[in-house]
């Protein structure tokens, strides 16, 4: 058992019944609703490539911006633990999922491209370094099975 434990909730609601079910692969939508107290519904579904709403959040998707979230966050906490003073933060992520013959799959890896704006010139090498600590400590990122990698780029305000 960890030093503190965090316990979260949602609810996941499945709206794609057209009626008849799941009846065949291609009589329902892959539509849900993903319900937090207290906060907007986002609306779900699967990727396009598996019958999904392309208008629609995908889990893939959320598992990248879920990464990207946490490390930016975590980066932003080392950040000022060092006395760096980042002033813009963004982040191209991208990953690769692989589908295999079962029809299984999993992501193989994502890349993380955060471009970091701190107001210092003389900290743009520790501000680099510190994205090595922030992958140490993102909550998200200890917890996958695959790499995380990182290649940012950073600049001064």
């Amino acid at each position: 058992m960890g030093l503190h434990d965090h316990n979260y909730a949602l609810t996941i609601r499945w709206t794609g019944n057209r009626g008849e079910g799941t009846s065949s692969y291609r009589a329902y939508s892959r539509d849900h609703d993903v319900a937090i107290p207290g906060l907007p519904v986002l609306k779900g579904s699967a990727d396009p490539t598996f019958h999904g709403d392309r208008e629609r959040y995908n889990p893939e998707q959320l598992l990248l911006a879920a990464l990207a979230q946490c490390h930016m966050l975590s980066y932003l906490h080392v950040a000022v633990k060092h006395g760096v003073v980042v002033t813009d933060y963004t982040d191209e992520a991208t990953g690769t999922m692989v589908v295999n013959r079962d029809g299984s799959g999993q992501f193989q890896s994502v890349t993380l491209h955060p471009r970091v704006t701190v107001a210092d010139p003389g900290q743009v090498a520790l501000a680099e370094s510190l994205h090595h600590e922030a992958n140490q400590v993102c909550f998200i990122g200890r917890s996958v099975n695959f790499p995380v990698g990182h290649e940012p780029l950073t600049v001064v305000a």
